[in-house]
């Protein structure tokens, strides 16, 4: 009878933990006074070359790295870094911060306009930042990639205003980098979001312009089998040194401005329309979970006029729909993910006529003030598809292909200690005017890469990937890249 007694007791007391801890007011996972684990210092390096049959690197060997590869058909990188990881979620204050130099010997691209891709060498930080967490506040400051996507980055072709795609912006942002649960939620309303302003360094056309870069999400669920999440991002080009007119607003009233997207620049332009080149995305996603495994699928809608809420606006054609599986139960299939991507729509044909502003025929990532567009050191900072300027042979710095459609499949996994993923994308091009048919064109681009950690070999990381292209955009174009990396620890506190 006693231990019937004691059994009930066990069972009862379980049963209110377990209640207690569901029902949480405010479960940030955050315990004061509590430290697990050790803080430690590691070191990188690395090698890697490459070598294509084209003119240019195929298109997924160079895209999505963060400027990483160079799109020269033949280049080397040798990096050398030095990080902190941040390991301590349960305390109320962590921090991390990364050191990553990279030098570059590439080829000349035979009749390329840009001086940044005839030269033979060059060196760039690709990381340089720091990243402090005061309780549920970020603060990271430096060169570090802006990575917000929800959807299974090693896999998706890219978000559609950051995807990783050109070199990472120096930067200040604040805000709440991850979902946290809204106090009195109990865990099933998260919220999180940010403000970045960041330098445009690369200083072509525009001189000493900045990006100003906002965002919200909201997410409902926490530990329920299904959640719905909704997130906006409003990003804009503003301030610098115009060719033409001089300085454009850099100042507190201009950076207003921007905020709100309302006239008033300095020029004609800004003061008919927003002051700055103004992009922005906003994406719904239903996410169905269990226990080792997870499927979403999402929409992901851009826009660079007025803004109205998803399905509502004008070039409600326009966007990134996906579907995306993971799971960690069977290793040799781990995430498999497909999208397709749409941006031929763009408000409808005309920006005015007879008079009238229909307020259509965007033209993404182009500008009529910043005419570099929506691009740092000649590649989209959003995706890859709608084609970067380093592409252009006629020494224009515009986009001149914004308008695409494009099925794109991944799959990732680990075979026997061997990690692969397998990209491969259909892009049918029609220039920046649908009825061009000089303009337009079609690219199949392949990529399987391979990864493994051989211990035995002084427990260097191998990496091989294949890379091609294939169509009337850039030709037929095979390549390859071979990287060897080792890391190491330096110290641990």
């Amino acid at each position: 009878m006693r231990n019937k007694i004691a059994v009930i007791l066990l069972v009862l007391c379980a049963g209110v933990q377990a209640r207690e801890l569901s029902w949480r007011f405010w479960p940030t996972g955050i315990q004061d006074g509590v430290s697990a684990g050790a803080d430690t210092l590691r070191w990188t390096a690395g090698v890697s070359a490459v070598a294509s049959s084209g003119k240019f690197a195929p298109f997924w060997l160079q895209s999505n790295t963060y400027g990483d590869v160079s799109s020269s058909p033949f280049s080397g990188n040798l990096t050398a870094g030095i990080y902190k990881e941040a390991v301590h979620p349960e305390r109320w204050w962590d921090y991390d911060f990364g050191v990553q130099l990279t030098g570059r010997v590439q080829s000349p691209i035979p009749g390329s306009a840009f001086e940044i891709q005839r030269r033979y060498g060059t060196g760039y930080f690709n990381q340089l930042y720091a990243h402090v967490r005061l309780y549920i506040v970020d603060i990271t400051a430096g060169i570090k990639p802006m990575i917000y996507e929800t959807q299974d980055t090693a896999l998706s072709m890219g978000s559609m205003v950051f995807s990783g795609n050109s070199q990472p912006l120096p930067r200040i942002t604040i805000g709440f980098d991850r979902y946290i649960p809204f106090p009195g939620c109990y865990g099933y309303f998260e919220v999180k979001g940010g403000l970045t302003h960041a330098w445009q360094a690369d200083n072509i056309y525009m001189r000493g312009s900045y990006i100003h870069h906002k965002f919200i999400g909201f997410r409902f669920g926490g530990r329920l089998p299904v959640n719905l999440s909704y997130e906006f991002h409003h990003a804009a080009q503003w301030g610098g040194i115009h060719p033409v007119y001089g300085d454009v607003g850099s100042g507190w009233d201009a950076y207003m401005n921007v905020f709100m997207a309302k006239a008033g620049g300095t020029t004609r332009i800004d003061q008919l329309n927003a002051q700055g080149n103004h992009v922005g995305s906003q994406q719904l996603m239903l996410t169905a979970k269990g226990k080792g495994w997870e499927v979403s699928a999402y929409w992901q809608n851009f826009f660079e006029d007025n803004f109205a809420f998803i399905g509502l606006g004008k070039n409600i054609a326009d966007g990134l729909w996906g579907i995306s599986m993971k799971q960690t139960r069977w290793p040799f299939i781990e995430g498999v993910t497909y999208e397709f991507l749409n941006t031929t729509d763009q408000s409808g044909p005309w920006h005015d006529r007879d008079g009238l502003c229909y307020a259509g025929n965007d033209q993404y990532y182009r500008n009529g003030m910043f005419q570099n567009g929506w691009n740092y050191f000649y590649r989209t900072m959003g995706t890859p598809f709608i084609t970067s300027p380093l592409y252009n042979e006629d020494g224009a710095i515009q986009t001149k292909n914004s308008r695409v459609r494009v099925h794109h499949f991944g799959v990732r996994g680990d075979i026997y200690g061997f990690q692969y993923r397998v990209k491969a994308s259909y892009a049918r091009n029609y220039g920046n005017d649908n009825t061009s048919r000089a303009m337009q064109s079609e690219n199949t681009a392949l990529l399987v890469e391979v990864r493994k950690y051989v211990e035995k070999a002084w427990g260097l990381n191998f990496g091989l990937r294949l890379a091609a292209d294939i169509g009337s955009q850039w030709g037929n174009n095979f390549g390859a890249q071979i990287t060897i990396s080792k890391r190491g620890i330096l110290t641990t506190w």
